[in-house]
């Protein structure tokens, strides 16, 4: 009977621990799908203000030339994909936002890396908004400014020796454009 008892005992507090290390993985998860939640929406934090764009040369798909010299001086750049779940949650604001910058078109570079079938489609809204540049994975672009996650929101602007330089890695769709920085 002692034995059996003991055994009792013995089940009963590995059930019971168990038990504590199942909530304890049950609280870590939560807290990890919190943290990716709010990776989601958080800035490009991969590129630091300051970044330089390094050298580049590509083409818009209106046809125009673009390099590292002819971006304008206050520019807000978009590194979308159209396999990208978020991005295709942010294309619309992202469109909205661009639609309402002073500057209009000239202010907005829309960088589509993909599949060029696939990204022209995904592309087409942001047409009459930016200068959209199409490119498979690790093209020109993506290249120069360092880019290897989607979506990527920037500001860039010109440092104090006139290089383009990322001025924020934070861009607010949902800020007024007069606020935006």
């Amino acid at each position: 009977m002692p034995y059996l008892t003991a055994a009792v005992v013995f089940v009963g507090a590995l059930s019971a621990l168990n038990l504590v290390l199942a909530l304890a993985m049950v609280k870590r998860l939560r807290e990890h799908s919190g943290l990716l939640t709010g990776r989601r929406g958080a800035p490009s934090a991969e590129l630091e203000v300051g970044t330089r764009i390094a050298e580049f040369e590509t083409v818009t798909e209106a046809g125009e030339p673009l390099t590292r010299a002819s971006l304008a001086d206050d520019l807000l750049v978009a590194f979308l994909s159209p396999g990208c779940a978020p991005c295709v949650e942010k294309l619309p604001a992202f469109v909205a936002h661009a639609r309402s910058l002073p500057g209009g078109r000239r202010g907005v570079l829309a960088v589509v890396v993909g599949e060029p079938r696939e990204a022209a489609a995904f592309a087409a809204p942001l047409g009459p908004v930016a200068h959209v540049v199409i490119e498979e994975p690790n093209g020109a672009l993506s290249r120069a400014f360092g880019v290897h996650s989607y979506p990527t929101l920037l500001r860039i602007g010109p440092d104090a020796e006139g290089r383009p330089v990322v001025t924020s890695n934070a861009v607010d769709l949902k800020r007024p454009t007069a606020m935006a920085a």
